[in-house]
């Protein structure tokens, strides 16, 4: 006899500054992704716009505000633009490892690295080798860190350059955290050839989507999602593919917003607060993660 299945309870937590768009604030609507039934629960809700913060599953609840855009690529009819096929040529010789959800020193110093460059200052700068440890292995759910490596002169895997938090959900990859070598002085778009290899690999094993998390039109930081096409995004009526005149458009405004590197969804505590948000509207701990 299969265990029952328990109807999630969702709290919500306090008004914050938001962390994208300047002069407003956040507010978010998370459960607990606990029990047998995880991954179900997690597909269900992913399709509904949440993400994935350790045994939490999060989205958006601000009022009056409906900025953040949960977006995904279509995989199997992805089409790669001159400069992400030329990303692709690139960085193709690295070696490609889907490992087991577990941290590693090397790992943490690319992301100390990595956030020391591109995320100054933000939530997770102070993130010790603990916190990340219970980023990467805290997971109720299918999940795996893909890492990229270089490879040594005898064609062995060598110096890790890049790495990603996945989910594999029922219907595509849910890239979680992605993270890699800001100082390469040869290699550019590590972070979209990140996503690039997550769209070929979803279309390898035959799923549909590439999940990117929120895309913010008008944030430096959540602006590059919108290159990737054809891409859906998440509104009143459900999930409807971009307009592709609309998308270029999108596109064409990259040019007038400050760069910012691929990052993710930052914002209040939420990794470690389900359980203790039990009978609160209120939530208090652990950074949150991306995207």
């Amino acid at each position: 006899m299969s265990a029952p299945v328990r109807f999630p309870r969702f709290f919500v937590t306090s008004p914050m500054p938001c962390p994208y768009l300047p002069g407003r604030t956040e507010r978010k609507v998370f459960t607990e992704l606990k029990g047998p039934n995880s991954d179900e629960l997690n597909d269900a809700l992913s399709r509904i716009g949440f993400r994935r913060s350790q045994t939490v599953a999060y989205r958006p609840s601000c009022v009056g505000c409906t900025a953040c855009v949960s977006v995904r690529v279509v995989a199997r009819d992805f089409i790669a633009s001159a400069s992400q096929r030329r990303t692709l040529r690139q960085n193709d010789d690295l070696i490609v490892t889907v490992c087991q959800p577990w941290s590693t020193p090397e790992q943490y110093a690319l992301l100390q690295s990595y956030l020391a460059v591109r995320h100054p200052g933000g939530g997770m700068a102070a993130m010790d080798e603990i916190d990340f440890a219970d980023m990467v292995e805290h997971t109720p759910v299918k999940s795996y860190v893909v890492e990229y490596r270089e490879p040594n002169a005898d064609g062995t895997p060598g110096r890790l350059v890049g790495a990603c938090l996945t989910d594999q959900q029922g219907d595509g990859l849910s890239m979680v955290y992605s993270f890699y070598d800001p100082h390469h002085p040869l290699r550019t778009g590590l972070g979209t050839f990140i996503i690039l290899d997550h769209i070929r690999y979803a279309t390898r094993i035959g799923l549909p989507y590439v999940y990117l998390g929120y895309w913010v039109d008008g944030s430096a930081c959540m602006q590059y999602k919108v290159r990737f096409r054809p891409m859906e995004r998440l509104g009143r009526e459900g999930w409807e593919r971009f307009d592709p005149a609309e998308q270029a458009v999108a596109i064409d405004r990259l040019s007038t917003v400050p760069a910012a590197g691929p990052r993710a969804e930052a914002g209040a505590a939420v990794g470690n607060s389900a359980a203790a948000a039990d009978d609160a509207m209120v939530m208090a701990g652990s950074a949150l993660f991306h995207g």
